[in-house]
């Protein structure tokens, strides 16, 4: 197995969901790997945890990454965040991401949790997970 193709997916999922016209119409530059100090946006989005397995096999190393992007909101309804969410899953799923180290098998959605969190449940999450098969090169 190898964990080394780890960062150079997390890399291409940012740049992938920063370029997106439809994403960024939503949610602007707010994408983040780690909130930033200050204020925080009404709207955001962040890339989360991780859990990865092996999938080498007799041709070469490789990995099953399932990970999360999530989709944080302290608006009134889900609805923005649901479009947000949806438009995040169009561009990652069967995305052709290029990555730095390896080669990108694919990219599928693999399920989403919807819930409100926080003070009185005054805070809308959506944490959207996907499936990516990397192999080393």
């Amino acid at each position: 197995m190898s964990y080394g193709m780890a960062a150079a997916l997390q890399m291409a999922v940012y740049q992938r969901l920063m370029s997106d016209t439809n994403v960024s119409g939503i949610v602007g530059d707010a994408i983040y790997d780690a909130l930033p100090p200050g204020e925080i946006p009404s709207l955001y989005v962040t890339l989360g945890p991780e859990s990865v397995r092996d999938q080498s096999d007799q041709t070469g190393d490789g990995a099953m990454h399932l990970f999360t992007v999530s989709v944080v909101t302290d608006g009134a309804s889900f609805v923005r965040a649901k479009g947000l969410a949806a438009a995040i899953s169009d561009t990652l799923v069967d995305a052709d991401l290029t990555l730095d180290r390896g080669r990108l098998v694919g990219v599928w959605f693999d399920r989403a949790t919807a819930r409100r969190t926080g003070k009185a449940g005054r805070v809308r999450r959506i944490d959207l997970r996907f499936r990516a098969r990397v192999e080393d090169s």
